[in-house]
């Protein structure tokens, strides 16, 4: 099982890249970017803005490789400008998409089915530099559904795969 490094967690109890790009970059509070973070099976991340909505259960955490930010830009890329959960350093977690994989930051696994794509938007050309919506198309991160609780914690990890996605063509089955 791989060793990845968990760079950066953000919990944020706000959506904060609302409306259009063009009106500037809003406030980024650097107080969201956390040590840890309590994850809830089906749930989420505990205060986060999208924890227990039902609209986002299978999508509450999402998770980006720090080799797919474009780099240089005119800001430092990390959490508060991609506004996603986790930052990982060591694993290409865009090629999971269909699997259920896992994290253990040293006080047990917390197993999230990694269900699609989290889609650039528009705001990643004001927050992380321009051009960058079109660099991360592929590479933007991934929306999970949790399916067990535990802690999640910046520094070394442990990745794996519980379940390897379907091989194109074929359904899973629920048995």
């Amino acid at each position: 099982m791989p060793h990845v490094e968990i760079l950066q967690l953000l919990v944020s109890p706000v959506h904060r890249l609302a409306g259009r790009p063009g009106g500037g970059l809003p406030e980024l509070p650097p107080g969201e970017l956390v040590g840890t973070a309590e994850v809830r099976a089906g749930l989420g991340i505990v205060g986060d803005r999208y924890f227990n909505h039902p609209a986002h259960r299978n999508a509450s955490i999402t998770l980006m490789a720090a080799e797919r930010i474009p780099q240089p830009g005119p800001h430092e890329a990390d959490l508060l400008r991609t506004r996603r959960n986790v930052l990982l350093r060591g694993v290409d977690i865009d090629a999971y998409i269909g699997a259920t994989v896992f994290l253990d930051c040293g006080s047990g696994p917390v197993d999230l089915a990694v269900r699609s794509a989290a889609r650039p938007c528009a705001w990643m050309d004001t927050t992380v530099g321009p051009g960058a919506q079109r660099a991360l198309r592929g590479g933007g991160g991934v929306r999970c559904r949790p399916l067990t609780d535990g802690v999640l914690a910046v520094g070394p990890a442990v990745f794996g795969v519980r379940e390897p996605a379907p091989a194109p063509g074929t359904r899973r089955t629920s048995g």
